[in-house]
């Protein structure tokens, strides 16, 4: 079973959870940008596990499957079509065989989550399917989806009741809690360097309005606005850096590290965004507003936890309804 790449679209990769624990190597984590996105897209179409989604970035692919699949989309709302029949977005669809998927702009947002029951069973690299872009890693040597590219897709049980038209299960999920339509402040923990800012910039960080920059991309949201300055120039050894690391370059526009974040870095390090946060950051396209708010490492820690618990019952209750409407065994 496989799927066949008409049109890449934009920046098309796929993605797992990520590849963690190789940071003594020099290997960062990579992974879906949009963790809960992926997590749920998978859960809409029966799957389990790690399986890896296609992260699709401002407009999607086009793809051929040539065998009948069930496929879900979540993340950012992006048209998609089969000839004349349009898809919903964050419900499960069933595809005849020799489907044409066209997913097309998003409306609004950054990335999109296209999962298949069984998901993309390229081989895995580290532990991970995900594409690292930088280091080349995954799928084709890390590089983004090309014309004529062939996925293949995981074995699963028989399809049930296939049809000849694409179709959709008669419910969907609400995107609302899963996507910051209202763009709302995020969350920021005090750096190490913070103190270094001088006091305009302090100010700047906590309540000013930073916008994407377009040279944003998978390993860091560079964030246009008004210059941060230190009070004095630093001169520092490069330290541990992770997603969501908040740094000054010398240009003085913050950069905050994302999914290909390198594991070290020499500039100040002048914040921490909130982990629960970094699947909003990225969706914030370019030229989108970014407000800090500066929270505790309690505050944060509490709400990721209340984000995974709520994310983890949701997936629980998909996999009820899917078996209760006969989608999955038990």
């Amino acid at each position: 079973m496989s799927a066949h790449v008409l049109k890449p679209g934009l920046l098309s990769t796929l993605q797992d959870r990520g590849r963690r624990g190789h940071a003594a190597i020099g290997v960062g984590r990579t992974g879906a940008m949009d963790v809960p996105a992926w997590r749920l897209a998978n859960a809409l179409v029966g799957n389990r596990g790690e399986e890896a989604a296609l992260e699709c970035t401002l407009l999607g692919p086009t793809l051929r499957f040539e065998h009948a699949a069930w496929v879900a989309i979540t993340g950012a709302p992006i048209a998609a079509r089969v000839d004349d029949t349009a898809l919903p977005n964050w419900a499960a669809c069933h595809l005849p065989a020799g489907s044409v998927l066209q997913l097309g702009h998003m409306a609004t947002g950054c990335r999109s989550y296209l999962a298949v029951r069984g998901g993309f069973d390229v081989a895995p690299v580290l532990g991970s399917r995900s594409s690292d872009l930088h280091a080349g890693l995954g799928y084709a040597s890390g590089r983004p989806l090309q014309a004529g590219d062939s996925l293949p897709i995981g074995r699963t049980a028989a399809d049930t009741a296939p049809t000849d038209r694409p179709r959709a299960l008669p419910w969907r999920l609400n995107p609302q809690p899963w996507f910051d339509v209202l763009q709302a402040p995020l969350m920021l923990l005090s750096g190490s360097h913070e103190a270094q800012l001088d006091a305009a910039s302090r100010q700047q960080l906590g309540t000013g309005t930073f916008r994407v920059g377009s040279a944003s991309n998978r390993t860091a949201s560079r964030l246009d606005g008004a210059r941060l300055q230190l009070r004095a120039p630093q001169e520092l050894i490069s330290e541990a850096t992770l997603p969501g690391t908040v740094q000054l370059p010398p240009s003085g526009q913050p950069i905050v590290l994302m999914a290909e974040a390198p594991v070290t870095g020499g500039y100040p390090r002048i914040g921490q965004l909130a982990a629960v946060d970094l699947p909003r950051l990225a969706q914030r396209r370019p030229g989108d507003p970014v407000c800090f708010r500066h929270g505790t490492l309690a505050q944060a820690a509490d709400r990721l936890r209340r984000r995974d618990q709520a994310l983890d019952t949701l997936c629980r209750q998909i996999e009820q309804r899917l078996q209760h409407d006969g989608f999955l065994t038990a």
